[in-house]
């Protein structure tokens, strides 16, 4: 059985370790924030990338999971939801503005689950 089939260990088919890479994105763009902006730039574009290819990764190999979905899910929520918090403090004025957007972000995720 190979590595690109369905396999037993859900925790490691191809898009489960894109979502683990795209998380360690995730996670350094939000630890350079505030020191190294194009650096966070850099990061949360290459998590970005890894969302897009995660899901197609899924459906080319027919690895879809509950684990894998949820993991991207949750990953999602909290990507946006650091990015939002950073933008708020980065800019002060847009605080109340970017509360909305991630009550909206939240909301629109709670209605479609």
């Amino acid at each position: 059985m190979g590595f690109f089939q369905r396999h037993r260990n859900i925790a490691l088919y191809v898009p489960n370790i894109v979502g683990y890479l795209r998380v360690v994105c995730s996670a350094a763009a939000v630890a350079l924030a505030f020191t190294r902006p194009k650096a966070m730039l850099a990061f949360y574009f290459v998590s970005f990338v890894f969302d897009e290819l995660d899901g197609r990764f899924a459906r080319l190999f027919s690895q879809q999971s509950t684990f894998g979905a949820v993991l991207d899910m949750v990953t999602d929520r909290l990507s946006t939801a650091a990015l939002l918090c950073i933008l708020g403090v980065l800019y002060p004025g847009m605080a109340q503005f970017c509360i909305l957007l991630q009550a909206l972000d939240i909301a629109s995720h709670w209605c479609h689950m």
